[in-house]
């Protein structure tokens, strides 16, 4: 993966996830944590900020703000976004958590990327074709522009991806791993993760909970296992690419797809108007893949059983 750069003075990353902060963001950034420094050691403020609790805040505070000011721009601006939203994620880490950020290093970036990519294509294919082979789905050529409906539909899924991935997965749920542990912070972040989702069209119980089960669930156990915000963004990214160039909806929103897709039989088995991630089928192979990923984590050393102290 090339370096990263965002604005004139960005920050520049390294194979190790370190890097070099421009000087206007690191001034500003060193202004606010002098502020809360007296006499060379952290004040309540500066103790707050650099809590598991205040970085998480700052950082997804940061990042949703890049996130809904580029989201919606033209062209490749909701990409741009993507990498403004890392610089924000790297600053507040280096910056405020004082700490190092090896999830989002350049080395292997690309590697990690496609094979998450690769795991959310054969999720996401075979959920589909389990349904089309149960009578759930039918697909017919929309007819549209290819190049524009992919490269559109790209653009976007990187943007939302990134930022979700950054948020969810990079800051809050090793943050709470920091104060809970590894296993209540990926109970916790799955929850939110459905109850963030409640907000989307067509947006019920059952879909909150099915988000919180099969994308939370997954997508956390993901990172726990291979912890890299690159792999868990590919997955993140694919999975959603996928499904809206098979024109079935995303989460909710009805997509422009290159296929129409036809939904036949009951909404446990299709997802209905909320899309593909309401479906039996895609939740129960997510938990599958979850507890096989959770467990290679545990094996290789991935989970925090008990409480760190500091940051």
């Amino acid at each position: 993966m090339g370096t990263t750069t965002t604005g004139q003075q960005g920050v520049e990353f390294d194979g190790s996830g370190e890097g070099t902060a421009g000087a206007g963001a690191g001034a500003a950034t060193g202004a606010a944590g002098g502020a809360a420094v007296r006499g060379g050691r952290p004040g309540p403020v500066g103790r707050a900020l650099r809590s598991p609790i205040g970085w998480m805040l700052t950082g997804a505070v940061g990042v949703t703000l890049v996130s809904g000011l580029t989201a919606n721009g033209p062209g490749p601006v909701p990409a741009l976004g993507a990498a403004a939203a890392v610089a924000v994620y790297w600053l507040v880490m280096r910056r405020q958590a004082g700490r190092p950020v090896p999830e989002i290093a350049r080395s292997g970036a690309w590697r990690a990327a496609l094979h998450g990519g690769g795991v959310g294509l054969g999720f996401v294919l075979g959920s589909v074709l389990v349904i089309m082979a149960c009578g759930g789905y039918s697909f017919s050529w929309a007819g549209k522009d290819v190049l524009s409906v992919v490269g559109s539909t790209v653009v976007v899924q990187i943007g939302a991806s990134v930022s979700e991935e950054l948020i969810f997965r990079g800051l809050a749920l090793q943050a709470l791993e920091r104060l809970w542990g590894s296993r209540v912070a990926l109970v916790v972040t799955s929850l939110f993760f459905g109850v963030a989702h409640l907000v989307v069209p067509a947006a019920n119980g059952w879909s909150a909970l099915a988000i919180s089960l099969e994308a939370g669930g997954l997508l956390g156990a993901a990172f726990l296992w291979r912890r890299s915000i690159w792999f868990v963004t590919g997955l993140h990214f694919a999975w959603n690419t996928l499904e809206q160039l098979l024109g079935i909806p995303v989460s909710g929103h009805a997509p422009e797809g290159l296929f129409d897709v036809g939904v036949h039989g009951p909404a446990v088995l299709n997802g209905g108007a909320f899309g593909l991630e309401t479906s039996l089928v895609p939740v129960l192979t997510a938990l599958v893949l979850a507890a096989v990923m959770f467990v290679r984590a545990r094996r290789e050393g991935g989970i925090e059983s008990r409480r760190r102290v500091g940051n």
